[in-house]
């Protein structure tokens, strides 16, 4: 029986070894003026393959080493009909490959790339010029598929666009017509083009709260990418309340909430500094938003207090205080920094820069104006306000950059509500304002494609 035993273990170590690490978890889209969308989200680091098709016009993309979370058998159809693309189709089409269908109206020009902090990959279509040269796929991690008989040599089966009826018939015979006339036919005036719209000015900045305006402000800089940081994470839960609901666990989930609603919105980039139960170091999180050039940053955290009552928002920017609970709070915050005392003239020198703590000023007011309204539904929730304090989190970020307490762990009412989805999406659509109110003070406010 022992080797019988052997055997079937190593047969079931084979098995679960040739399983996919990862699946598509999520296929979404969205327009954003001209351009439409598509992310296809995947739960781990993937590779895909993609070719453009035509009669009927389809893209599809090859997600390696990803099952599909939404469909196991047969295809997952999403409806779009945006003028762009028709529908969606997910199926997997052999062990393991996920396969994205974009059944499109027309020829259209596309963009793909590979994104991270979720692991996404982004798909942009736009109308196509009549005199283009159709571009080729973008591939990433594999060989580009460069006609369809690669797809349709494949033994695999393919996830195929719905056949297209096609009437035919013979050429109409032209009709001779005799027709009596005093006079040569006159050709008819082609009226002239309509006159060209013209183009809406770009709308300057609006004016600080203090009624200047910084140098982001008058250099007419614009907002394209937020990272969201949520806070803590792995060994270091933060808080937790009455009956143990953890800070780390309720920032991720309502920092997933706002990123969808960002790239869905607003069409922004957004990156999370963590997209899981890990730690991540209080100085990598900034670097992470100066690495990818970020232009917002955004710290999610919820509150603790000894005194169970206390309730209510605030948000925090970074500048010197000498408020006892704002250094306390810090301190908190500040607990799993690595740095030493030999940085600390270095760090004063980061928190000294003043165009940075005018716009992190008029960033964290805006915010706290829309927590503070959903915060209501505690009716002793308090509007703590707009403060500043030292937190590591934020000295290193080169960009606008805020922590926000959502509300006390530690008052069992606030935890209760915290612990609702339906709240969490409250809150996540009351951040969201709040970053839409602080764009709309910027030059209006055309979304940076960078990469």
């Amino acid at each position: 029986m022992l080797p019988s035993l052997a055997f079937a273990s190593v047969g079931l170590c084979l098995a679960q070894a040739n399983q996919p690490a990862s699946e598509v978890t999520e296929v979404r889209f969205w327009a954003v003026g001209e351009v439409t969308r598509v992310a296809i989200q995947v739960s781990a680091e993937f590779k895909y393959k993609s070719d453009h098709l035509h009669e009927p016009e389809r893209l599809f993309f090859d997600i390696q080493g990803a099952r599909p979370s939404m469909v196991r058998k047969g295809t997952h159809t999403i409806p779009v009909g945006d003028g762009k693309i028709k529908q969606i189709r997910v199926a997997e089409t052999q062990p393991g490959v996920t396969r994205v269908v974009l059944d499109l109206e027309s020829d259209l020009e596309f963009t793909s790339s590979q994104l991270s902090n979720p692991e996404r990959l982004m798909v942009e279509l736009r109308s196509k010029d009549k005199t283009a040269i159709p571009p080729k796929a973008s591939v990433s991690g594999g060989k580009s598929l460069e006609s369809s008989s690669e797809v349709a040599g494949s033994s695999a089966p393919t996830v195929s666009a719905p056949p297209v009826q096609v009437e035919t018939r013979a050429p109409e015979q032209p009709i001779t017509k005799t027709v009596a006339v005093k006079t040569a036919a006159v050709p008819k005036a082609v009226p002239p083009p309509p006159a060209a719209l013209p183009t809406p000015e770009p709308a300057p900045a609006k004016r600080n709260s203090d009624g200047g305006r910084s140098l982001t402000r008058a250099l007419g800089l614009k907002l394209g990418r937020v990272v969201l940081d949520p806070g803590h994470g792995g060994h270091d839960v933060g808080t937790h309340g009455p009956s143990g609901l953890y800070e780390k666990e309720l920032v991720l989930d309502i920092s997933q909430r706002l990123a969808a609603l960002l790239e869905e919105r607003m069409g922004s980039e957004v990156i999370l500094t963590r997209t899981d139960d890990k730690f991540v170091p209080l100085e990598e999180r900034t670097q992470i938003a100066n690495d990818r050039k970020a232009d917002l940053f955004l710290s999610i955290h919820a509150n603790s207090s000894p005194v169970k009552s206390v309730t209510g928002v605030e948000t925090y920017y970074l500048n010197f205080t000498t408020s006892r609970a704002a250094l306390d709070l810090a301190a908190r915050e500040n607990a799993t920094s690595e740095r030493s005392v030999f940085d600390l003239k270095e760090m004063l020198e980061k928190i000294a820069l003043k165009d940075k703590i005018d716009e992190s000023r008029e960033f964290a007011s805006s915010l706290q104006t829309a927590l503070y309204t959903i915060s209501k539904q505690n009716k002793a929730a308090k509007d703590r306000g707009v403060k500043k304090a030292p937190f590591v989190v934020l000295i290193g970020a080169q960009m606008p950059s805020v922590l926000a307490e959502i509300g006390f762990l530690t008052n069992a009412s606030d935890e209760a509500l915290m612990r609702k989805p339906e709240h969490r999406q409250k809150i996540a659509e009351a951040l969201y304002k709040g970053i839409a109110g602080y764009a709309e003070t910027l030059s209006h406010a055309v979304i940076a494609q960078r990469q």
